[in-house]
Formats: structure tokens, sequence, C-alpha cells
């Protein structure tokens, strides 16, 4: 059987897809397994085993260019010619059930009820319900085990394999320190609201006294990650990484500490240690284990509306991350 997943993006939201697949191989090894995303994400799935193709896109490009449409369909239209018995559409936009369409015509979707844009459900097949401020994970589980007649439990997540690979890169590796912990700060996300102060985390480096790596994404971050530096004698800014050299640090870390977004839950897909700091989104994002820890703000958040302006992350106290820190180092 041939399927094509259709999850194009975040990188979050790719990650808390991919623990579907391993249990998708499981219970059918037979199955062909090709994923459609936007290829900025590419390398996020290069590596898994149970991944038979990875298929780019461009769809981003069509806001800056409508004429990027044509090129884009034609793709989607070659990439159709895989003769697919079975279409996933794991992102519940109108842009994924779209591409989609033109895939296949056995299209599996969540329901008008379970997303945000309910159009897209009419462009299914067949539909699977799972309330929209369910667990994203367990979302995710659902609409790529269902439509193969089987169930992904919370046991089997929680007791997951690691699926995030990576090849070596012993350029990283010299920032490693083989005498103490190596702890990676994730300090940038999408939004402002999300992100921890800079100043907090100084204050947690200072406490660990380990060795900080910080990783950035933007100039904003770089500049916020080189003042944490000139604040804690711990910490390091990386230089700028690809995707892949930051599979391979988060990998050979101890901890990692980061706001909601993508690079923190790389942790949670690697199997290592990790806090994730919350604020204006919901915990349920994500799955806490005995090492995989979150720390939210006292805010409530609508999962229908989330409020961009809510900066309650801020006044999370650096000394309730320091102590769950230092037991996730000593577990």
């Amino acid at each position: 059987m041939k399927i094509a997943i259709v999850k194009l993006s975040a990188m979050g939201d790719i990650i808390h897809a991919m623990v579907a697949l391993q249990y998708m191989k499981q219970a059918d090894p037979s199955l062909e397994i090709d994923w459609i995303v936007e290829e900025v994400f590419t390398s996020i799935l290069e590596g898994n085993p149970h991944i038979d193709n990875i298929l780019p896109v461009n769809l981003k490009a069509i806001k800056k260019n409508k004429k990027a449409f044509f090129s884009q369909l034609k793709l989607v239209k070659e990439y159709a010619k895989n003769n697919y018995d079975l279409v996933i559409d794991a992102q519940g936009l109108i842009k994924s059930a779209i591409t989609a369409k033109f895939l296949a015509k056995n299209r599996v979707g969540f329901s008008k009820n379970s997303i945000r844009e309910g159009i897209a459900s009419y462009l299914y097949s067949q539909k699977i319900d799972i309330a929209y401020d369910a667990n994203t994970i367990d979302r995710n589980a659902k609409v790529m085990s269902q439509p193969l007649g089987f169930d992904i439990t919370q046991e089997m997540i929680l007791n997951k394999e690691p699926f995030l690979f990576y090849t070596q890169d012993k350029v990283l590796d010299t920032y490693l320190s083989k005498e103490k912990k190596n702890i990676i700060f994730v300090i940038g996300s999408t939004w402002e609201s999300r992100n921890y102060p800079k100043e907090k985390f100084a204050e947690i480096s200072n406490g660990l006294e380990e060795n900080i790596l910080i990783v950035w994404g933007s100039e904003d971050e770089r500049s916020r990650a080189e003042w944490i530096a000139k604040h804690s004698e711990f910490a390091t800014v990386l230089p700028k990484i690809n995707l892949n050299a930051l599979k391979a640090t988060i990998g050979k870390s101890d901890l990692l500490i980061g706001n909601d977004t993508g690079p923190t839950h790389m942790a949670w897909g690697l199997n290592i240690p990790s806090i994730t700091i919350f604020g204006p989104t919901p915990v349920n994002r994500v799955y806490e284990t005995p090492i995989n820890k979150v720390i939210k703000s006292s805010s409530k958040v609508d999962h229908y509306k989330l409020n961009k302006n809510d900066f309650s992350i801020r006044d999370i106290d650096p000394s309730e991350i320091l102590v769950m820190a230092k037991e996730l180092l000593h577990v």
C-alpha cells in the first residue's frame, strides 16, 4: 500500500506527527510512505527509515508570487503519478487539503469540527473526529493510524523510539564539554510573547554552572544570545547551523531548555531531556514524560484564539526552571 502524508509545516508540527511513523510500519511493514513537506523543512525528515520519499513543495512562495501556484500545482500533479492508494492530510488547512486532492482520490483528514479551517474537510473522502483542543500529538496519531485500522495509544507514544536522525558534525563537537553537562538553550520563537526573557536565561545559566550552548536562527536571536553569553561565563553562542547540525547538537546534549518552538520539540523526538517554557500557547501541544517537562505561566489559554499579547511567560521564576533542570540532570 502506497501512502502520501501531507504535513507541510511548521517544524514542531512535523515532529509531533512523525512519532506515528514507527507504529504505522509496525502495523504493516509493507507500507510505502512518502511525505509532502515545505522544502525548508525537508531535513527534519531526512534519515528517518520509515519514510520512503521526501517530496518537497514551496507553497509559501505563492504568497509572494501568485504565479508560483501553477509551478507548484504542476509539481504536485507530478507526485500524483506515484499512484497513491491513500493520502493522509495531517495538517488540516485549506492549502494542505487542496494538495491532497490533487494527489489521489482516496483522502483522509480531520472532520469539520476538528480543525480551524473547517472547509478543508469537504475535500476528504474519509473524516476523522477528534477535539480541536485535544493533545496535538494524539491528534496527529489518530489521523495517521485510524485510516489504517489500528490505534496509537498514549502508552505507545510515551515508550516511543527516537525518530529524528542526523549525520555527524565534527565542528560542533568541539563545543561539547567532557567535564560539564551540555545544555542547549533555545531562546527564540515566532512570537515575541513566546520568548522567555534573556535576563532570566542568563540567570539560569549562572545557576547551573554547566556548559551552556545557545542556538539561534535570526539576527535578533543572535543578539539576544550574545547578551546572555556576555552576562554568563558559562554560556557560549553557537555559530549559525543548519537543521541537521541542530539535530546532531541536541542529540548529544544532556538537557535542552527552550521556548515552545520547533527546535525545542526536537529534544522530545530525540529522547533527550527537556524543559519547554510556555506562555500564550497550550501545554498540551507536547507530552510530559519523566525526562520531558513543561513549565507554564499562570495565564489561561483559549485553544481557539491564542493571544499574541499574552506576555505572562515573563513572570515565570527562573528558580523554578533551575530546580527542574537540576533534577533532570541527575535522573
